[in-house]
């Protein structure tokens, strides 16, 4: 509904929320102050795990080109570890497609929660569709205004994906000269960039709290019990706690004041 008395249309450009501003390119200056370094860091920990993946598919038997190709058309860190982790055991391309399918499956909602953050072309939604992961949909999520949101999508996303491919040539390249992965702590990267993603939407939103909060006990109950990524499946259902309660964000009053910082 539009009411007669909404005549001015200038905060529409404080939050990127113009016609214009969403249809308009992405740059680098529409990320808010130390968001880019954010990301840097997460294309860091992602080429790091991208070697390892590299490394462990051709070590394990497999030729380069699996992993590359994999990488390009599948382009799901967790999804590919464990389908190269059953093809390298001797489990068929079925059942590794399989599983690679149900641990990405998460993405779907992701998808939901970021369909308008994509673009209103079809090409755009296409291409974005395929660089959704857990690091694009946090650092989108992590901001307020719809021009950040975008660019935060759009160049954490490219950005991941060309560290991700690189890094997986490489690690493929250097094969079985890497030796033992593990030794390294690689398996450690990603969790720890993620949580250090999630903790400020955790301290200011008690819903986003009580659904880790659940998620993270569902997970480690079914941990022993069911196959490696099943468990993280299961913890969306934490997500149910969210609705328990009411949601309070932790918001401070703000009276928008000449010359003062956004």
């Amino acid at each position: 509904m539009r009411s007669p008395h909404r005549t001015d249309q200038t905060p529409d450009r404080t939050d990127g929320g113009s016609e214009a501003a969403a249809a308009g390119l992405v740059r680098l200056s529409d990320l808010p102050p130390g968001v880019l370094r954010d990301i840097a860091l997460v294309w860091l920990a992602d080429a790091v795990v991208g070697v390892s993946f590299g490394a462990i598919a051709v070590g394990g038997g497999l030729p380069l080109w699996v992993p590359v190709l994999m990488s390009l058309l599948v382009y799901a860190g967790s999804a590919q570890f464990s389908a190269v982790g059953l093809l390298t055991a001797g489990g068929g391309p079925v059942a590794a497609a399989a599983t690679g399918l149900l641990l990405n499956s998460r993405t779907a909602a992701f998808s939901l929660a970021l369909a308008e953050d994509l673009g209103r072309s079809w090409a755009a939604r296409l291409i974005g569709a395929h660089l959704i992961t857990d690091e694009t949909a946090a650092f989108v999520l992590a901001q307020r205004g719809r021009r950040q949101r975008k660019a935060a999508f759009w160049i954490s996303g490219i950005g991941l994906f060309v560290a991700w491919n690189l890094s997986v040539l490489a690690g493929a390249l250097a094969g079985s000269a890497l030796g033992d992965t593990d030794r390294f702590g690689l398996d450690a990267a990603f969790p720890a960039v993620l949580l250090a993603l999630v903790l400020p939407a955790l301290r200011g939103d008690s819903a986003a709290r009580r659904a880790s909060a659940a998620g993270a006990v569902i997970a480690v109950a079914a941990a022993p019990l069911l196959p490696a990524g099943v468990p993280v499946l299961l913890a969306l259902l934490g997500l149910l706690a969210a609705r328990r309660g009411p949601r309070r964000p932790r918001t401070t009053a703000r009276t928008p004041t000449p010359g003062s910082a956004s």
